[in-house]
């Protein structure tokens, strides 16, 4: 995780922030980096992304403080690239009016044509859902084609084992919140302006846990290793995903736990190249056997296949073997193997193999290269050309 940098430093604000901090630090960074008003700058986009994320934790109470406690490690597990399968870049959709609408309120939101809803009570008893989590596997070329079995060694949030996912101590329970008396949000500004907010102590529930527990720190969640069997099917390609039901983040207060996402990542091969389920496979083969006619062997898949060049195969000649090429991630039929022709020169030639070679050439004319005969004559019409323009 050293690529990504702090959340708070991000926004540009202190670790002790207050809520109303974080947001307005928010506000000025999303007005400044939104794509509408920096149309075609990747650079403001990502910018825009990265703040965003960076919001999206810091204004939640709960992931907050699992941010403070574990670090990126606390909202993105596990060195394989877990996250909560969130895309922030769903947010260069978002219209300026309902950035304002959900930082300054329902009015501002009015203002430039955007709507916005009161946030719902949240039931600080109900159970939650774990999160799903997302993570990349590189795996190896003959993987992908043929399938395998890996093994996968993780560290995944997982419920509290002590408190079972409530954050609080045993036999301690939930009191009124005293940030905001217990209705969820509170109301802060003077003047004209009456910006009403998630309360930041209790994220808008309305309680808060007497006694938090110990081994997760009111968290609910512990980062627990782990090992998990992943089974990888016949045919996968470049960012296929595989969902692991139930095997993601661990659920609150009895909640069920998220799924995981694995995306792989094929490594290129050695010998073929990939185009979807068809492969493509350069074959050296001597300038005289594709001059005389002859059998040559070519890797397929399958195991290796004959292919059979007529007399006078000429260079960089495309052969079609179907059926030979990669299985299909649905079901669907082998995808086809194209076999270029590629001539290999011959290197270190003895005193006996050059006179032979010599006399060979000089056995040959242009009726032998018509393709050069002909390459020839087009030359020499083309300076013959030029020497009739400059002579006008």
């Amino acid at each position: 995780m050293a690529d990504k940098r702090d959340y708070y430093e991000v926004l540009g604000v202190a670790k002790d922030a207050t809520a109303d901090q974080i947001k307005s630090a928010y506000r000025k960074l999303a007005m400044k980096y939104h794509p509408d008003r920096n149309p075609g700058d990747n650079s403001a986009k990502e910018k825009f992304q990265e703040a965003s994320e960076a919001y999206e934790v810091l204004s939640n109470p709960e992931k907050r403080q699992r941010y403070d406690q574990f670090g990126h490690e606390g909202v993105n597990f596990g060195p394989g690239g877990f996250d909560f399968g969130r895309d922030f870049s769903h947010f260069q959709d978002v219209d300026l009016g309902d950035i304002l609408g959900s930082i300054l309120g329902g009015g501002f939101a009015d203002m430039f044509g955007g709507g916005f809803g009161r946030r719902r009570r949240v039931d600080p008893n109900a159970p939650a859902r774990g999160d799903d989590m997302t993570m990349e596997l590189d795996v190896d070329f003959d993987e992908a084609l043929f399938g395998s079995e890996r093994t996968l060694d993780l560290s995944l949030p997982a419920t509290c084992p002590d408190c079972h996912g409530t954050g609080a101590a045993d036999g301690a329970k939930r009191v009124t919140c005293p940030t905001c008396g217990g209705h969820g949000q509170v109301i802060g500004g003077n003047g004209f302006f009456q910006v009403r907010q998630t309360c930041p102590k209790c994220g808008g529930t309305g309680s808060v846990i007497e006694r938090p527990c110990r081994t997760c720190r009111g968290a609910g969640l512990v980062r627990k290793p782990s090992k998990l069997a992943v089974r990888i099917p016949r045919g996968v390609d470049t960012g296929s995903r595989l969902r692991l039901a139930g095997k993601g983040g661990g659920g609150l207060r009895g909640g069920e736990p998220g799924d995981l996402y694995v995306v792989l990542r094929v490594r290129d091969s050695d010998i073929f190249e990939r185009d979807g389920v068809d492969l493509a496979v350069d074959v050296p083969v001597s300038p005289l056997l594709a001059a005389l006619g002859g059998t040559v062997d070519v890797p397929t898949p399958d195991g290796t296949a004959q292919l059979h060049l007529a007399a006078g195969t000429p260079n960089g000649k495309l052969m079609r073997l179907r059926g030979k090429g990669a299985p299909d991630l649905r079901g669907g039929p082998q995808g086809d193997l194209i076999a270029r022709i590629v001539f290999e020169v011959p290197q270190r030639l003895t005193g006996r193999q050059r006179s032979m070679m010599e006399e060979l050439s000089k056995s040959l004319d242009g009726s032998n290269f018509p393709d050069s005969k002909a390459f020839a004559e087009k030359v020499r019409t083309f300076y013959s050309h030029k020497e009739k323009l400059k002579g006008k």
